[in-house]
């Protein structure tokens, strides 16, 4: 028996092998007739052959002679059964080389190739056409890794698709709209002052990033589940930091697997949910709660117009808070951690963004005391254009998969039915044709405020994805990050401790070490 180990910065994968030696409880007798223990064993082989070989004989002889054109598949190798290229990909995503590994691959084969991934043969797409593609094209569906889908479960929107997938976006769409998120400013606002009063005040150093996730998951928490501080928040936060170990591992179920410990930690995790969805319902019969108090009450205050009856089920609801949690907790957390890593090296920017707060601090008067309103975030230009400026280096979503629900044509190549297609932001987002030196921090790119650059191809700044499958909560991620900024330029100067600022993808990007940094208050807030 052999291990094939493959470590990172927060988990391994322990995958075994061994020769395996089959015992038919039928075994094939021998070609020689001599062999058979009497002649009626050799009758009933006669007859076993002759019905599996009548029916192919009889299609070849009856089958239109029409010639059929071998489909072109893309060039590339599907590699070995069930790891493909999964572990190649993982370990250059953990060493910080991934965008190097999709651009051999791209060298190699051109912008379409085929690999396997994750035990599912796949179609690597790059390039703004490629993004078009993947995001408007009626024949793909949404396809996830069968880890992503052990784990976030099997009615969650990322694996919907046609009218349950309008409706489970239109019910997150009804928490996430404005008129909506105009009500939830107040309350970030306050989860940001207190979690930089407990977590960041009167210290000499602290780790940026698990500080970020836990601001982001409390704030989450409490707005999508209505969950207050105390034990219960202390272990959702716990499963679902394990649940992201195993989000894109090799799904193989096998003790001391991240995939094992982040299945239990989902379990966990949906039970936690299912309990507050049913405690929820009940205070919404009770006329304690209302539809604008948290998600779950919203998508359980959902009614179909002609029957009466709730729109989702409350699978649906789990599911869905499941995705809403992961989506709104690591990818903001994410942005704001690597926006404080850069603006450490980036003195100009760091100034011009503390001269944008402190204007808009100034125009409330209480000495800047008064808590942001949704208008402040309308003035907030500058910090709204380095955060795009920081995806587009640093995206948090490497990539993403659809599936072909049939045989459908690309660039000259055929997708086959049910194969995955996998396309990557980074390829675009690093071109010089597109975003000239792509390597250089440059937030005048997004000058006009949108999502992409006027001069930009369509598809090419794809940080937020793309097409219907847009991401739903944009609004609530910019919400989060401007009100975050705005009290850490305000209160603190900090600077970097470790001289190397490189990070790993695991599969989100974590800077090494989790950005510790060195802190100082400022004299006034």
């Amino acid at each position: 028996m052999s291990k094939l180990q493959l470590q990172g910065p927060y988990n391994y994968i322990s995958i075994y092998t061994s020769s395996i030696t089959y015992s038919s409880p039928c075994p094939i007798p021998s070609s020689n007739p001599s062999s058979f223990s009497s002649p009626m064993d050799f009758s009933i082989l006669l007859v076993l052959t002759a019905i599996v070989v009548f029916p192919v004989l009889l299609h070849l002889l009856t089958r239109p002679n029409k010639p059929r054109r071998p489909a072109k598949l893309p060039p590339g190798s599907l590699g070995l059964p069930l790891i493909g290229q999964s572990l190649g990909l993982l370990r250059a995503m953990r060493a910080n080389t991934a965008e190097r590994w999709i651009q051999a691959r791209v060298d190699r084969y051109g912008p379409v190739s085929k690999l396997s991934l994750f035990g599912a043969p796949t179609v690597l797409l790059t390039g703004p056409a490629a993004n078009k593609f993947v995001f408007f094209s009626g024949a793909l569906a949404m396809r996830q890794p069968r880890s992503v889908q052990r784990i976030l479960g099997e009615r969650s929107l990322l694996e919907l698709s046609g009218a349950d997938h309008r409706r489970i976006r239109g019910a997150l769409a009804e928490f996430l709209k404005p008129d909506m998120l105009r009500l939830y400013v107040s309350r970030i606002d306050a989860e940001v002052r207190r979690h930089l009063d407990e977590c960041w005040s009167g210290r000499d150093t602290v780790t940026v990033m698990p500080l970020m996730k836990r601001l982001t998951f409390d704030i989450i928490s409490s707005l999508l589940f209505g969950l207050g501080r105390g034990p219960v928040r202390d272990a959702l936060a716990g499963d679902f930091a394990h649940l992201m170990g195993g989000m894109w591992a090799v799904p193989v179920d096998l003790p001391s697997t991240a995939f094992r410990r982040s299945l239990r930690a989902s379990a966990r995790a949906r039970r936690v949910i299912g309990r507050i969805a049913r405690e929820t319902k009940a205070k919404l019969e009770r006329g304690e709660a209302s539809r604008s108090s948290d998600l779950i009450a919203c998508l359980l205050s959902l009614k179909d117009e002609s029957s009466g009856a709730a729109q989702l089920s409350e699978e649906e609801i789990v599911d869905s808070s499941m995705v809403a949690l992961i989506a709104g907790h690591d990818t903001s957390s994410i942005l704001m951690t690597f926006m404080v890593r850069h603006l450490a090296n980036d003195p100009d920017t760091l100034a011009a963004m503390v001269r944008e707060h402190d204007e808009i601090a100034e125009s409330k008067g209480d000495g800047g005391e008064a808590a942001l309103a949704w208008e402040d975030l309308a003035r907030m230009k500058l910090t709204w254009r380095v955060a795009l400026e920081t995806l587009r280096m640093v995206p948090p979503i490497f990539g993403n998969f659809r599936r072909a629900t049939q045989d459908i044509e690309f660039d000259g190549y055929v997708i086959p039915e049910g194969w995955q297609v996998f396309w990557v932001s980074s390829v675009t987002h690093m071109d010089a044709a597109i975003f000239p030196e792509p390597a250089t921090f440059d937030p005048s790119r997004f000058k006009d405020q949108s999502m992409a650059p006027a001069a930009a191809p369509p598809c090419s700044f794809v940080a937020f994805g793309g097409g219907l499958r847009i991401c739903v909560g944009m609004e609530f991620a910019r919400i989060e990050t401007l009100v975050t900024m705005h009290y850490l330029l305000r209160r603190f100067r900090w600077k970097l401790c470790c001289k190397d600022d490189t990070f790993a993808r695991d599969p989100m990007p974590s800077p090494l070490h989790g950005l510790p940094i060195e802190l100082e208050s400022k004299s006034s807030p």
